[in-house]
Parts: C-alpha cells; structure tokens; sequence
C-alpha cells in the first residue's frame, strides 16, 4: 500500500509540477515581448496629420499657392486633413483662426499671406508655420533676416528682389511721363511695403505717382474711378484686397482706355495688360516641399532659410491690350510671354 500511494503521489507530483511550468511560460514577459511589439514607422511614415490652412481672402493668386502646397504634400505621399479657413478680407479674423488651430491643436498651420502668417506667429511659439504669398517676410516681423527663420516659422515670399523695380522701368520705357495709378490697401503690410518699394523705384524716372487707399473690397471700384482723368495708367500690386476686386478696375480700365499693370499672372488672366510676376502655384509647391520635410523630421523650420521665388518674367495680355487702347510694340513679342 505505502509503495502503491507514493507511486501516486510522485505522477501527481510531477502533473501539478509540468501544470505550473506551462502557467509560467504563458505569463513571461520576456517570452510573450516579441509577439507584441511592432517597429515604429520612420517620422511621417504612415500617419494622418491635420494641417491649418489659412488666407486672407480668396481669390485666383492665393488659391494656385494652396493648390500648390496640397499637390506638394500629395507628391511626397504625405497623408493629410486640412482645415481652411479664410479671414474674408479682415485683418482682424486672422487671430481668431490662429487661435482655433491652437486649440485644435494641429500638426503644421500653413499661412497663405502676410496677415494670417502674422495671426498664425502671434498665436503661437510650437506649431511649425510655413508661409506664402508674403511679400516682406523681414518687414513684417515674421523673421528677422531672410537667412534667419524663426523657431517655428519660415516660407516663401511672393516678390521677387527685381519685380518692382523691372515693372516701374517698364511702365518709363513704355509709357513716358506717365502719372500712374496706385490702389492699395494701408492695412495690408505686405501693400504698404510694395508701394513703398514702387516709390523708391519711381525715383529719378520720368513717372510721378498718385494713389488711393481703399480699407475693403467694396471700395475699389470707387477708387478707380476718381482717378479717371488724373493717371495715364493703373499699377494695382499684389495687395489682397484690391485683386479680389479686380474686375471693377479692368472695368474702369477698359473704359476709360488705361492701361492696367498688375503684379502677377493671374491678374492677367482676369483683365490685366502687363506684369513681372511669378507663378503663384509653385510658391505655394515649394512651400509644400517645406512642410513635408518639417513633417517628416527632416528639418525644422529653424533649418530652412526663407526663400525667393526662383523665377520670374514678363507677360502681356495682348487681348487686354486691344481692349484698353494700348498701342502695340513690336518689342514686346520676343520680350514677353503671351497669356490670353
């Protein structure tokens, strides 16, 4: 008996022994770690971001820049959401959508003009910005040099070095002794430096300069008007406010016979004659390329030096010509591009 109970005791023994092997195998952690942990994906690499999208206004410029940037995006594979949002023309709005993309806390905030890149700065010190369609990064406080990007910010201006200068020399050579016509908003920082920059190129040239200020879209036309008869030709720069009103002032210039001088492409495309100006598009492209290598830990925005557009040439509206009485120079068709 004694031999037969040992026997048993020693096989249950040896069961309850391999049960509690088998327990402790399942609960190891060291056992179980390489089932359960997976490779973390390289920076951008198979995640959704949210991007802040914000402009002043809409119009034709500004939407070919944010074009732009999403094809970027797109091209690098970067998958993203955008949240866009316009100030419709006021200032004043931009900070309000700065401060909604904070607390939504957003992976970049891309800022498509001078005030909502100023918006977008004021509301924050960690969220990436990249901007465009900015024409005087420096002067609008948004960097302190062109090779000196803020900690959380840096883009592409909208104004080439040359634009202004080659334009208001175009305008001398062309149309001699002319008064010209400036519309601009005083508001708009970005205006106020071009204006300026028109100033100190008119200097010295046979020009002289009368101007108008407007404080919204639905003054434009107005101001175009009560300078019927005091200017022998418009020169509406890139100020947000007047462009989204364009077409009241190729009215007046269609009319009245005055040549209108606009400061990009797709001015012309609505109306305007002639410009030395840049694709909006590919500022906005590059811009893109920017973000993606914020976005994917290439560089920070500290890394990336604020850029110039790489290009830039004249274009004539040869239609627009016709219809504002422009007699037509021979010169212009192996010194422009044509754009209908």
């Amino acid at each position: 008996m004694k031999r037969s109970w040992f026997k048993w005791a020693g096989t249950a023994l040896i069961s309850v022994m391999a049960l509690t092997a088998c327990g402790t195998e399942e609960a190891s952690p060291e056992e179980e770690a390489p089932a359960q942990q997976e490779e973390e994906p390289a920076a951008g690499e198979g995640q959704a971001y949210v991007i802040g999208a914000t402009q002043i206004v809409e119009h034709p410029s500004l939407d070919a820049a944010y074009e732009g940037f999403q094809q970027a995006l797109a091209d690098a594979g970067i998958e993203a959401s955008y949240d866009f949002q316009s100030a419709q023309g006021d200032p004043n709005n931009t900070s309000a959508i700065a401060n909604n993309f904070v607390a939504d806390q957003v992976d970049l905030i891309f800022a498509n003009s001078t005030s909502s890149a100023i918006g977008a700065l004021q509301a924050t010190s960690d969220i990436p910005i990249i901007f465009t369609s900015v024409t005087d990064a420096v002067g609008a406080g948004l960097v302190s040099a062109m090779d000196e990007p803020g900690e959380n910010i840096t883009g592409v201006v909208d104004l080439h070095p040359d634009a202004i200068a080659l334009t208001v020399a175009f305008i001398d050579d062309y149309f001699p002794d002319a008064r010209v016509g400036l519309i601009y908003n005083a508001g708009e920082p970005n205006s106020v430096a071009q204006i300026e920059a028109v100033e100190a190129a008119a200097d010295g040239t046979s020009l002289s300069l009368v101007t108008r200020t407007v404080g919204s879209s639905s003054e434009v036309q107005q101001a175009a008007t009560t300078l019927v008869g005091e200017v022998d030709v418009f020169y509406v720069v890139t100020d947000n406010t007047v462009v989204s009103a364009l077409e009241t002032v190729v009215g007046v210039a269609n009319d009245q016979d005055i040549p209108l001088i606009v400061g990009e492409p797709d001015s012309l495309e609505r109306g305007g004659f002639a410009t030395f100006g840049i694709d909006y598009f590919t500022i906005g492209y590059r811009a893109g390329e920017m973000a993606v290598d914020v976005l994917n830990g290439d560089a920070t925005t500290a890394d990336i030096p604020v850029e110039y557009p790489e290009n830039m040439q004249l274009f004539i509206n040869r239609e627009a010509a016709e219809e504002q009485g422009i007699e037509w120079n021979d010169e212009w068709d192996s010194l422009a591009e044509m754009i209908n």
